[in-house]
């Protein structure tokens, strides 16, 4: 009922969202005299503030159609490489002739990076791949959205997610350098141990995880308590919904995007608020660089996406609630996840001192339970003064936390060379 209610609130706006447009427009026409007075450009920017809060956002695009790399402009590509319904793996593909001919030839170390699939789109992420993009051969995983999937695709829950991890991984091949972003760290983790149990060809170089609830005991956070205070069932009864028609996935039980929404925006609400009280200022004086830095930023932030209710209510009780894979209970189609055995895949962790999603040590965690990785092979770093988006997006990310992923990378790329060129040659 939720969501339908969603729904017809959206469609009873139309009528207004596009008054709201009209009066912009017509406010903001050089020819209309009120236009050049205080009242048309305070009336002209409060249409646009209420569009764009009523507005509903779609799945942005990628929009990366190049790179710069030794202060040469390299175009890239957006390729898909491998597919189901529930996951596209997307490679980011540079122009490598071009590349060659004007650095000489390279072989740049290949990154995975594992997108949350916790409310929002894959590219929520674009600027961490535009971070990435000058020195490695970028892979995203661009999960689908629930609602969009009709249900003769069946179900899709955390061990399905572990398997896409383990299957994308084995698309790009040994070396591979594997980066969990928040959600992902869990399944990437248990991914990883199940391929190292199996001695897999495929065993990624590195595993990078930032921000992520490995072991959600440790800092708790609002979330956190949140999870562990609630019962399985009032999660089941408040968070799950039924996706009406006319969508693909209609009758699919989901966590819909907009609760997800609802609950981050909440945690922040002030900050919100000023957020948009500035970018009222701005449209008022027409200041266009942060007006359009405002629109790109909630154009990503305002779109989201659903989770099946199977995916939901799983990662809520193995992660949250029981803490399966730090206390060595997770098991993932009958076999047991152990960490522990991990000895070959180069380990880092990145935090946040002020991360509110994700606290300190959460991470960190998979350094004590990954117990049989080398000491050489391993690093923690917390970035001071950043939350839980600046771990992996904006100037901090990319000026002083990147360098060091960079630098780990090459580093352990560089002590495990011996064993990547006996894999290929097999």
């Amino acid at each position: 009922m939720l969501y339908s209610l969603y729904e017809w609130n959206h469609v009873a706006l139309s009528p207004l969202r596009s008054f709201a447009q009209a009066q912009s427009a017509l406010l903001r026409s050089p020819f209309n005299p009120i236009s050049h007075t205080e009242f048309g450009r305070n009336a002209a920017a409060a249409a646009d503030v209420f569009e764009s809060v009523t507005r509903r956002y779609s799945k942005p695009a990628w929009h990366i159609d190049s790179t710069r790399v030794a202060g040469v402009d390299i175009p890239v590509t957006v390729e898909r490489v491998w597919s189901t319904p529930w996951c596209s793996l997307l490679k980011f593909q540079r122009d490598e002739d071009l590349l060659e001919s004007a650095l000489g030839r390279r072989s740049d170390p290949p990154v995975l990076i594992v997108a949350p699939m916790s409310g929002h789109y894959a590219t929520l992420l674009h600027g961490t791949v535009e971070t990435f993009l000058p020195d490695h051969d970028v892979y995203i995983t661009d999960w689908a959205d629930a609602r969009m999937v009709p249900l003769l695709f069946g179900r899709f829950d955390l061990h399905d997610f572990i398997d896409h991890v383990r299957e994308m991984i084995r698309q790009i091949g040994p070396g591979a350098n594997v980066v969990g972003v928040c959600q992902p760290g869990p399944g990437v983790l248990a991914a990883t141990s199940l391929m190292e149990a199996e001695d897999d060809a495929a065993l990624p170089a590195s595993m990078i995880f930032m921000g992520s609830p490995i072991d959600a005991r440790r800092s708790p956070t609002a979330p956190n308590v949140l999870a562990t205070e609630k019962p399985e069932s009032w999660f089941r009864k408040q968070m799950i919904h039924t996706v009406p028609p006319p969508y693909p996935g209609a009758l699919r039980r989901v966590y819909p995007g907009f609760v997800q929404l609802a609950s981050f925006m909440g945690m922040n609400l002030s900050r919100h608020i000023d957020a948009h009280r500035q970018y009222f200022d701005n449209l008022v004086k027409s200041d266009g660089d942060n007006v359009q830095k405002h629109r790109d930023f909630y154009a990503e932030y305002l779109s989201v996406m659903d989770l099946t209710e199977e995916f939901y209510m799983q990662t809520i009780v193995d992660v949250f609630q029981e803490f399966k894979l730090p206390r060595g209970e997770f098991f993932h189609r009958g076999e047991r996840v152990r960490p522990d055995l991990v000895r070959r895949v180069a380990l880092m962790t990145v935090e946040g001192e002020n991360d509110d999603i994700s606290g300190v040590g959460q991470t960190q965690a998979a350094h004590d339970i990954c117990s049989s990785i080398p000491a050489a092979m391993r690093l923690d770093y917390v970035q001071p003064d950043v939350g839980h988006y600046g771990v992996f997006n904006g100037r901090r990310f990319a000026t002083e936390i990147y360098p060091r992923i960079r630098e780990f990378i090459r580093t352990m790329r560089a002590q495990q060379r011996p064993r990547l060129r006996v894999v290929d040659a097999a």
